[in-house]
């Protein structure tokens, strides 16, 4: 069946034309036939289908990429929370919390929370999810979250070296090696990356390496969470061995900054950790000026950022961080995409994945301008409408 999507006030291809960085078409339409997008331009000039839904005006806009969460774990950290907006600072080591309620949660009770977020994300316009172990750091319980994970999305990641649990204390070499041996070997048939917390209070550079190479040798592909606590080594190391992403990345020194520049590995931003942590906001508005590609991503977790909407992050992202709406729009879509070496989504484009959302306003700058709004009309994933009907 063709669908065809016409009367778009405002469509946003993520197709770069000259300084449109959001490749915007006006007056559009879109062609959608199995799952793919089949065609795009002008309405006046649009193909025929045999089934039409009218927009009425509505800008469109490509689903959102997150390529940060950790949406697999038990129990909750409100408490934590609290105390931080007391005055509190937040420190890696609040995860062992969860780690030790995710211990003892089901699976079933894990896998019916994990889908509960996945559908909190759709109906908030995220198409895609990447989606990280690490409240488990045992051989069992990270198995469990990889395998759970892959029911749900293609992009799981094996964040056996999220923390050292308690079980390790001041012996963190030893946990080292059983992330890098029986976890690894565990937990690689049911993921597509490797992660790893290089930071203080997490994992040193040496550490990260072993664990990255590790994964590498097992046929994973590296990303690093790094520079979110303080400055450190750790944007190095992820440039070093190749890392589709270093995430956070909220303390940045100049020499990381042109690193990031010169390479191809993108720098995730998620603006939800910052504004729950009352840390700093990274200057965005440096980074993209300096040529460094950057997403936007949500990091939905119980501790640092239980946000799951990428809305709320664009709207931060626009507010704190100097970005254009444009510029956050595409990093929360196209930006994401490329954090997963992805180039079937991201965008709306003829044999791209027909994964798009229909917004309730006539643009996406509705998205920062009206924080908090619900504005999300309705959501086509791999050409089917699964938010705001059925086509």
């Amino acid at each position: 069946m063709k669908t065809l999507i016409t009367n778009i006030g405002e469509l946003t291809t993520n197709v770069v034309s000259g300084d449109d960085l959001c490749g915007t078409l006006r007056d559009a339409a879109v062609l959608i036939e199995g799952g793919q997008i089949a065609w795009v331009g002008q309405a006046s000039y649009a193909p025929s289908a045999n089934n039409i839904v009218d927009a009425d005006g509505r800008a469109v806009i490509p689903g959102f990429v997150d390529s940060h969460s950790h949406i697999v774990f038990g129990g909750d950290r409100a408490a934590e929370f609290e105390a931080r907006m007391a005055g509190e600072k937040y420190a890696a080591g609040g995860i062992r919390s969860t780690v030790a309620a995710t211990r003892g949660a089901s699976e079933d009770e894990l896998r019916a929370r994990m889908r509960g977020f996945i559908d909190e994300m759709l109906a908030q316009g995220t198409t895609t999810v990447e989606i990280k172990s690490g409240y488990g750091l045992n051989i069992d319980t990270e198995e469990r979250l990889v395998r759970l994970a892959a029911e749900v999305t293609p992009e799981v990641t094996f964040l056996g070296a999220h923390v050292v649990p308690a079980e390790y204390a001041d012996r963190a070499d030893e946990y080292v090696d059983l992330v890098v041996g029986p976890m690894l070997d565990a937990c690689a048939a049911h993921s597509k990356w490797i992660d790893v917390f290089c930071e203080s209070g997490a994992f040193t550079v040496a550490q990260s390496r072993r664990v990255l190479e590790a994964g590498i040798a097992s046929g994973l592909m590296p990303r690093v969470h790094a520079s979110q606590l303080r400055p450190g080594d750790g944007v190095q190391l992820a440039i070093d061995v190749g890392a589709a992403s270093i995430d956070h990345g909220t303390y940045l020194t100049d020499a990381d900054v042109a690193a990031l520049a010169a390479s191809d590995t993108v720098l995730t931003l998620l603006p939800g950790v910052e504004f729950s942590t009352r840390q700093p906001y990274p200057n965005a508005r440096k980074l993209i000026d300096a040529g460094v590609t950057v997403a936007l991503a949500c990091d939905t977790n119980p501790g640092s950022s239980f946000t799951s909407s990428m809305p709320f992050c664009i709207a931060v992202a626009v507010r704190d961080m100097g970005m254009t709406p444009g510029e956050a729009v595409w990093a929360a879509t196209a930006g994401g995409a490329q954090a997963l070496r992805r180039t079937d989504i991201g965008a709306i484009a003829p044999r791209m994945r027909a994964d798009l959302v229909v917004l309730d306003a006539p643009t996406r700058v509705h998205l920062a301008y009206r924080p908090g709004v619900p504005l999300v009309d309705s959501v086509w994933k791999d050409g089917v409408r699964v938010i705001g009907g059925q086509s």
